[in-house]
């Protein structure tokens, strides 16, 4: 080799291209550190990609920023996903986890690694290349150029790190050139599968996986452990990996397969490996299978799952420790001073019976705002925490108000507990009980060690309490939950049958099936919140706009003098869309006050409003309502405060608003008191704009559903106002709780449209070379989107027929009508949307909406007026160069008949050349403020429109008043110490369940007829001193032997604890069976025929004889 190459690398390349220059350095650094040390090499390699990776950001349109640029948020955003291949992606996931140990744990890493690496990193700049260069060469990575010693010498410091804003801003120019030429030339990239052998997979990725979990290799993590007892002729086996604790027994054990298998092959050999390790030892080891991509865990208590990590060892001890505790849910006791309430308790039972009885590691409560939903998990949390389920409790909020009010609300109940709040406080990291944003937790699963390990592992926590799921889950912060391998329960305040069904399937749930559910509506006929009434006022300009034609003569020369463009052109009309957004009308904004003024409640015998809540459309227009309140109501002079982001120490300002003996009465809000406050003594609410989440108004609602003591002249407050100026609750009317235009919907709309017109684009008249070609994209995109879908989901196995056929191109050969029906039943609503503009996508939705009309031989005036309308708003900014490319055709439709002479393809030509100009149409930013007379068409005043469901919270407080009066009431005491009962006890206890607290036709729904008595009796159990007294004749003699004892002590409890026997089928189980089965034990049947008569006699008392 001639001395000038001695100093190649695979990546000298990138220096031809200036483009290059942020991280081509970096990467050659990057391979000629691999002389110096495997860890450096390895730190480099992942500094490398990281600038690689924010330079495509900065230059690809396509790529949109996540919620924050962290490398891992970079990394795992679909955008980037979709770009890049899985394969490639396992690449640069290797590179991460390896440059995260060497940068923070200080490991050695081997050669091994940093090869790789180094092979990683290179075919990612191969990637890049092909995309974003002017000319791309293929390139075969060179290993031998590892070993050619440098005459240079090395500085990282030449290195210069850009930051991404800055990145970004300087690549602007790039930006469409450059996606454009990554969309051409991507299809010349060919994949270099990551196919490492079984061994290579273990020592690279596994190895990597174990080191960051705080496994120490030979120390309690062994290699190819020999196990004998194999079914195999050599007898023998060898676990790949056995994990240990200090004492030197299993923990688990893990089973490998190579990157390209699927770790499930693995099941049953690692299934022997643990009842061979499980003979030896006496404790059954944890299984995990994977590949070093997918692992999965086998706990021997829930079904097989995909897990994030391998557990660490603390996580893993932590596990046989609360093993060793752990006590069945099925008998809890639930601190009333915590949750007294009857669905409190309920609540927690129901959640308890779905981790329990049904097997389930997800729940999802539905709790009215007010009804203590915050209570209720503090009660679940001492249940499971002294039944030895859990040890360690994450709670997640996405405001740091609801995070400090959840943390005060445990402390003063859970005062021993050690909590911490990861918002505020930088040092208790290891509390048993951790509060947090989900943006806060993001950043601490990587960053925060405990004795130099990782403390947050994915098995830390052991149940995650989700808040306000409605939002949450939706949301960006997924990864969270399939981080941490914990119990999960969402709880939310959403009416159950608004809540949208995605939320139900992420909890594994029917669709409109809570684990629980206490609603508002119960809430106010139980008497622990408080109804509403709302006032519902249409206003012209809100409802209609303003329209030229219908202003007095001087409103007209108002209207004249700031509605005329410079081109003299006068609107006919202002949509009401404009109102308090761009256009804030004085009139309007005085007569909504008016309103709220004139019929608001209010306090201290009418002298002072009552507190107020008005939620403004922005800042600009609270400010607009600010100033006419001070105008209109100069006397009252503090009355009204702004409280929104843009307030310096708007904390102080909700704190004065909350106290009702300081003023202001009416806070004028934007989002900040929409949720998570609670001041009782709130009385009206304003909606001043629309809400469109059905999620978020039942939010808002919450802030005056309070109970308030004495509020009103003395009187306790019993109702509370709803001003409705913007037709919120006729919206809701109308769409029955759904938002009727949203991503999800859209995307479903498209899929729908695509398939009926690849089925119109069968008939005979279609049948040329292009549309063919056409019908055949759709297909292919159509089939991709149903192959997303996940198969598993319960929700998707629903529609797995319709899935099946639809996912198969063959089927599309000979559609017929009624597969339209189907795939807009069946198929469409489980679209999963793409992470798109909207406004691209809508118009998507538009134009393939005019293709079917053209295809069906309809009319589609509405939508060409739309079409051109669009093109016309884009024409308007014509300057821009992405704009100036399409002029000859935006000049086309809006000048000449091409529309009236388009066919199919002409309007596809349109939709792929527009969809991403609308996104330039501008929006309005001058704001005008008027002064025109607006005018009341109309207020009604509505009751409520709460729905029970009166069946199931009859369940609940029948069983609760039972169990609160076992023994105050003479007829329940009586029960419970087998009493026999009389007429009269029967009479009354149908006062009680048919009367008092519901009706007969209620009891006989719920539990058929099935006796009054018999019914206390298994809530009530029966006296343990009753049962035992019961039994005496048989336990103080001496003709039962030992094993006869035990078992009648086994009946003796399970009557105390169930109140009657009737299924003599359990006496076939354990504890029943632990000394025999019941004829090994009484072998004279005589001795059994005894005690049976007492269990009968017993069984016998809870019924009336007459």
């Amino acid at each position: 080799m001639e001395r000038g190459d001695r100093n190649m690398t695979n990546f000298d390349y990138l220096k031809n291209e200036p483009k290059f220059s942020s991280f081509a350095d970096a990467a050659i650094i990057a391979e000629k550190s691999y002389q110096i040390d495997a860890s450096t090499c390895t730190l480099n390699c992942r500094r490398a990609m990281e600038m690689a990776i924010k330079w495509m950001y900065s230059i690809d349109n396509d790529l949109k920023m996540p919620y924050q640029s962290t490398l891992y948020s970079l990394m795992r955003s679909e955008d980037f996903q979709d770009i890049i291949d899985e394969n490639l992606y396992k690449r640069l996931d290797f590179i991460r986890i390896n440059g995260n140990m060497a940068a923070h744990d200080n490991k050695k890493l081997s050669n091994d690694v940093a090869k790789l690496c180094l092979e990683n990193l290179f075919y990612f700049m191969d990637f890049i290349s092909c995309c974003y260069s002017d000319v791309y060469v293929e390139k075969n990575y060179d290993q031998s150029l590892l070993n050619v010693e440098t005459k240079e010498s090395i500085s990282e410091n030449e290195i210069i790190e850009i930051e991404l804003e800055k990145l970004i801003r300087e690549n602007q120019k790039l930006k469409k050139e450059l996606t454009l030429r990554r969309e051409a030339q991507k299809q010349n990239y060919v994949p270099k599968p990551l196919e490492l052998s079984e061994f290579e997979t273990r020592k690279l990725y596994i190895d990597s996986m174990l080191r960051d979990a705080g496994w120490i290799e030979g120390k309690d993590w062994l290699n190819e452990v020999e196990l004998y007892g194999m079914p195999n002729k050599g007898k023998v086996g060898y676990a790949d990996y056995v994990l240990f604790d200090d004492a030197h027994k299993p923990l688990a054990v893990i089973e490998a397969k190579k990157t390209c298998v699927d770790p499930s092959k693995g099941r049953q050999q690692a299934k022997l490996y643990a009842d061979l390790l499980e003979k030896k030892y006496k404790r059954r080891p944890i299984i995990f299978l994977t590949n070093g991509f997918d692992t999965r865990i086998d706990d021997h208590q829930y079904p097989e799952r995909k897990v994030a990590s391998i557990y660490s060892k603390r996580d893993l001890e932590k596990i046989y420790n609360l093993r060793k505790m752990k006590g069945k849910l099925s008998n809890i006791k639930v601190d009333l001073n915590i949750a007294g309430r009857y669905y409190q308790q309920g609540a927690i039972k129901a959640i308890c019976e779905s981790f329990e009885a049904k097997n389930r590691r997800k729940a999802l409560l539905v709790m009215a705002t007010g009804s203590g939903k915050t209570r209720t998990v503090i009660g679940l949390v001492k249940v499971l925490m002294e039944a030895g389920w859990i040890k360690n409790v994450l709670f997640l909020a996405d405001r740091n108000s609801l995070v400090t009010q959840a943390k005060r609300s445990f402390v003063n109940m859970l005062p021993e507990m050690s909590v911490t709040n990861l918002v505020e406080d930088k040092e208790n990291y290891n509390a048993r009980i951790v509060f947090s944003t989900y943006q806060t937790m993001m950043n601490c699963i990587d960053s925060v060690k405990y004795e130099e390990k990782k403390l947050y592992t994915c098995g830390h926590f052991d149940l995650v309490i989700c808040d306000e799921a409605h939002r949450s889950i939706y949301n960006k912060y997924k990864d969270i939950f399939t981080y941490f391998d914990s119990l999960i329960v969402g709880l939310t305040a959403t009416p159950k049958d608004d809540i949208d069904k995605n939320t139900y399937e992420i909890f594994g749930l029917e669709n409109g099936v809570p684990t629980y559910g206490y609603e508002l509506s119960q809430a106010v006929k139980d008497g622990y919140l408080v109804d509403y009434l709302s006032v519902e006022t249409t206003l012209k300009f809100i409802e209609n706009g303003i329209t030229y034609d219908e202003l007095s003569d001087e409103d007209k020369q108002e209207y004249e003098s700031t509605f005329t463009t410079e081109d003299g052109h006068l609107p006919e009309k202002i949509e009401s869309s404009a109102m308090n957004s761009w256009i804030f009308n004085e009139d309007t904004i005085k007569k909504a006050l008016e309103i709220l003024m004139q019929n608001g409640i209010y306090i201290d015998y009418g002298q002072k409003i009552g507190k107020t809540v008005i939620f403004a459309k922005s800042h600009k227009h609270a400010e607009k309502i600010y100033e006419i309140f001070n105008k209109t109501y100069p006397h009252l002079n503090g009355y009204a405060k702004i409280i929104d982001n843009y307030i310096n120490y708007a904390q102080s300002l909700i704190d004065e608003f909350s106290d009702a003996n300081k003023l202001p009465q009416i806070a004028i809000s934007v989002d900040m008191l929409d949720t998570g406050i609670d001041v009782p003594d709130v009385v009206n609410l304003v909606f001043f704009k629309k809400v469109m989440s059905k999620a978020k108004f039942w939010q808002m609602i919450g802030r005056g559903t309070r109970l308030c003591p004495y509020l009103i002249d003395g009187k306790d407050k019993n109702k509370f106002y709803i001003f409705d100026f913007c037709g919120n609750f006729e919206f809701f009317r109308m769409n029955k709780g759904k938002v009727s235009a949203n991503m999800i919907a859209v995307q479903g709309a498209i899929f729908s449209l695509k398939f009926q017109i690849v089925y119109k684009l069968q008939d005979i008249n279609y049948q040329t070379d292009d549309l063919q070609l056409f019908r055949k994209q759709l297909i292919d995109e159509m089939v991709i989107k149903i192959q997303e879908l996940d198969r598993e989901n319960f929700a998707i196995r629903q529609h797995l027929k319709y899935i099946d056929k639809y996912s198969d191109s063959h089927n599309y050969n000979s559609l017929s009508y009624e597969d339209t029906l189907l795939i807009k039943e069946e198929v469409a609503p489980l679209i999963i949307p793409e992470d798109d503009e909207i406004r691209a996508v809508r118009f998507d939705a538009l134009m393939y909406g005019i293709e079917l009309a053209y295809l069906s031989g309809k009319k589609y005036n509405k939508a060409r007026s739309d079409l051109l309308k669009k093109v016309k708003g884009i024409s308007g900014v014509a300057n821009i160069p992405e704009i100036q490319i399409q002029s000859e055709l935006i000049n086309k439709i809006l000048n000449t008949d091409y529309l009236d002479e388009a066919d199919i393809n002409d309007f596809e030509i349109i939709r792929k050349s527009i969809r991403d100009l609308v996104k330039y149409i501008p929006k309005p930013l001058v704001m005008y403020e008027t002064t025109l007379d607006d005018d009341i068409l109309s207020v009604d005043w509505k009751e409520s429109e709460l729905q029970n469901d009166d069946l199931k919270q009859y369940k609940a407080k029948a069983e609760f008043f039972i169990r609160q009066h076992q023994q105050d009431e003479a007829v329940i005491r009586k029960i419970k110490k087998n009493e026999v009962l009389t007429s009269k006890d029967i009479e009354k206890l149908e006062d009680i369940l048919w009367h008092d607290l519901g009706t007969k036709e209620e009891y006989y729904t719920e539990y058929g007829e099935k006796p009054l008595g018999e019914f206390v009796r298994e809530i009530v159990g029966l006296d343990l001193d009753v049962a035992k007294d019961a039994f005496s004749e048989f336990l103080n003699s001496n003709y039962l032997n030992s094993d006869q004892i035990y078992f009648v002590n086994q009946i003796i409890e399970y009557i105390a604890r169930n109140g009657i026997m009737k299924d003599f089928s359990v006496l076939q189980d354990s504890p029943f069976t632990n000394r025999g089965s019941i004829v090994d034990v009484f072998s004279d049947i005589t001795v059994w025929a005894g005690i049976k008569s007492i269990i009968d006699n017993i069984n016998a008392n809870a019924i009336y004889h007459s």
